[in-house]
């Protein structure tokens, strides 16, 4: 009978599970006309921001709409949404959280006569550190940006050099230090970002090469992979889980956005759009996902909105399948144990 049990598990756990989603809307209606959803942890709960940032086009760069973070708890109601934002910033933008609860993102430190300064931040249970990686230039409007962290608290960002290009780094929380990240020389790279990590040290991101070519890249203990999507020139990795899943966005042959999920231990992908997303108006895209496969976004629809979206995985009906034999293996395994049971009695 153990030998069932385990034969039952071996096949369970070979079996593809390839999901459609159920979506939903992720919508502060401080601002219904733009909402991201950026990252999602196990609780559910999901970090993202409203309001697009546009300025209104009259000096000085005041914007009618200004980046406002926060979280959101299912399920998911205008009740569960809980401002965060840098004291003091003018827009904030959270972009990550882990299972404990920290949040990382960046802040813009001014709104008036001149350009801000975009910098890096962590929240821990309401206390905020601002995050600067010590090579970013010196200059009037400096850039870095904190977009994803585990369960370590070990953070994955980026900063601008004084050339426009970014360079990838991650941030360890507790110790306050700095890895700045090199892919290897052969992808000559230009720019890069490092977007994600999980809890055993995986990052991904994105890279520009010298012909304009922008490929998602996953950085595994020094091992680099690298990938594009089928017909694009610009693909990128977002986000990743602790099962080796990323997910992000690519553009197919028409310029068009889609967002996608990569299986690291199959090399394959698949591709998901919101259901109401515009191609014409920003596509689909997926920036976050959590170790129950569930997915953050946000796509834009035909009245050129951006919307927050959550989809969480249906298995197919032969994932199901399989899910009943084993159910009905076990009920087996018990009614033949209560059949010997019985018999030993009877003797």
């Amino acid at each position: 009978m153990k030998l069932s049990m385990t034969l039952v598990f071996a096949a369970l756990s070979t079996v593809p599970v390839l999901a459609d989603y159920n979506i939903l809307s992720i919508v502060d209606n401080a601002d219904p006309t733009f909402n991201q959803a950026l990252g999602i942890n196990n609780a559910g709960t999901i970090a993202g921001y409203f309001g697009s940032g546009a300025p209104n086009g009259t000096p000085p760069p005041f914007t009618l709409h200004p980046n406002k973070g926060y979280t959101v708890t299912p399920p998911y109601s205008q009740a569960n949404f809980t401002n965060e934002n840098f004291p003091g910033s003018s827009q904030t933008q959270v972009t990550g959280i882990n299972n404990t609860g920290t949040t990382v993102g960046f802040y813009a430190d001014s709104n008036g006569a001149t350009t801000p300064n975009f910098i890096g931040f962590v929240d821990q249970s309401g206390t905020f550190t601002a995050v600067q990686d010590p090579s970013t230039p010196v200059v009037p409007a400096s850039l870095n940006q904190l977009l994803g962290v585990n369960d370590a608290n070990v953070a994955a960002g980026f900063y601008q050099d004084a050339l426009g290009n970014f360079h990838g780094y991650t941030y360890n929380i507790g110790t306050a230090t700095f890895d700045n990240l090199l892919l290897p020389s052969g992808d000559n790279a230009s720019s890069f970002a490092a977007t994600g990590i999980n809890n055993a040290g995986m990052v991904v991101g994105f890279f520009t090469n010298l012909s304009g070519t922008t490929e998602g890249f996953i950085d595994n203990g020094g091992t680099f992979t690298n990938f594009l999507a089928t017909g694009s020139n610009n693909t990128m990795f977002l986000g990743i889980n602790n099962n080796g899943d990323a997910v992000g966005v690519y553009q197919d042959g028409s310029g068009f956005n889609h967002g996608f999920v990569y299986s690291i231990a199959s090399g394959t992908y698949q591709s998901v759009d919101d259901p109401n997303a515009v191609l014409l108006n920003g596509g689909t895209t997926i920036n976050g996902i959590n170790d129950k496969g569930d997915l953050v976004g946000f796509y834009g629809d035909a009245n050129g909105n951006t919307i927050g979206l959550l989809a969480t995985p249906v298995p197919e009906p032969r994932y199901i399948s399989v899910l009943l034999l084993a159910a009905l293996a076990f009920a087996g395994i018990k009614h033949a144990r209560r059949e010997t049971a019985r018999v030993r009695q009877v003797v």
